[in-house]
């Protein structure tokens, strides 16, 4: 009876966690909407002059006004928006004529892979190199990754790319230069994950492959430093952190090896919040990629929304803006659930 009892109450408790969940995500979510509108509103730009042009009539102008429902109270136009954006209606782009949702889903696994593989970069190296750092403070090691930290996170991006075409693809022919992949190869691989490495892959399209990671490691390591340097600062701190806690020394004294006190001791006692900094990281990647994607023409998410503000096409900003603002409430939630998952004392 008592196991019963537990049992159901455990179970309760985790469907009050969920809806929890669901609850604050929903809000979360509500008010993103809120903020996109709000900028649609705020922005000095006329949505209805960039669909009829500035040559139109004024009974051209009001009757795409009324067409577009901006003749109604601002409330009814925001409830109208929710529910469009509930049924992935984001409208159409003036740019490319099409609807704003069909454009997104295309650019984005662009951007996806590209970040993916900037994260990954920033993980592998940057974890490592705070951990070496911390383990050997004050030291010129440690002094060496402080500054290239430092530089990685002071650079610009745009300087950073630039440098980086000008050395390793117009002076050494390293690597690609702009774009996503050879123009003779666009198009030919069959779209199943949208990430062209992986299509290439399952296609068995090695050529395509060469051609696309050729194209996608300079950008994509450019966009791994800054993760590296972000990772590797937060690392140090919380592995100086614990390297100065009493269990630390104990494990010490009790001739635990170096080794097995600073990678299971020290840094098994960061890996919950590393999940957070790296989670953040990650979503820093994917919106703040919009000047790598200007200087090496790539395809994603930022490019289109570059070319959508200058072509004050205010359908796919706001579009774009309310995808990297999902993007970053999913990741956010995402590194909670896993946060809980690894430490039970947050449950």
């Amino acid at each position: 009876m008592i196991a019963r009892d537990i049992r159901h109450s455990a179970f309760a408790g985790t469907l009050v966690a969920l809806a929890r969940f669901v609850i604050v995500v929903a809000l979360t979510f509500l008010g993103l909407l809120a903020l996109t509108f709000f900028i649609g509103r705020v922005i000095p730009i006329d949505p209805v002059l960039a669909v009829v042009g500035d040559r139109a009539t004024n009974e051209q102008y009001e009757v795409a006004r009324v067409a577009m429902g901006l003749d109604r109270h601002v409330v009814v136009q925001f409830a109208s928006y929710v529910l469009d954006v509930l049924r992935f209606d984001l409208g159409m782009s003036v740019s490319t004529n099409r609807p704003v949702a069909e454009d997104l889903a295309r650019v984005f696994p662009a951007t996806l892979e590209m970040a993916t593989i900037g994260i990954l970069i920033g993980v592998g190296l940057g974890i490592p190199a705070g951990v070496l750092a911390a383990a050997h403070q004050g030291r010129w090691v440690d002094q060496v990754i402080r500054v290239f930290a430092l530089l990685g996170y002071s650079v610009p991006a745009f300087w950073l790319g630039l440098v980086g075409l000008a050395i390793f693809y117009a002076g050494l022919g390293w690597v690609s230069g702009p774009g996503r992949v050879e123009i003779f190869y666009d198009g030919i691989t069959p779209v199943v994950t949208g990430l062209l490495t992986v299509d290439s892959l399952l296609d068995g399209d090695w050529t395509v492959f060469k051609s696309a990671l050729s194209h996608i490691i300079l950008p994509a390591t450019i966009l791994g430093v800054f993760s590296l340097a972000y990772i590797a600062r937060m690392t140090r701190s919380f592995m100086l952190d614990q390297l100065s806690q009493e269990y630390i020394t104990t494990a010490r004294v009790k001739g635990v090896p170096g080794w097995r006190v600073i990678w299971v001791h020290g840094f098994g006692a960061i890996r919950v919040p590393l999940i957070t900094v790296i989670g953040l990281s990650y979503a820093g990647l994917l919106e703040g990629s919009v000047m790598i994607e200007t200087v090496f023409s790539w395809p994603g998410i930022g490019n289109y929304l570059t070319t959508a503000l200058f072509n004050a096409d205010m359908n796919a900003v706001l579009g774009a803006t309310l995808v990297i603002g999902a993007v970053f409430i999913m990741i956010n939630k995402i590194s909670d659930v896993l946060y809980r998952i690894l430490d039970p004392r947050s449950r």
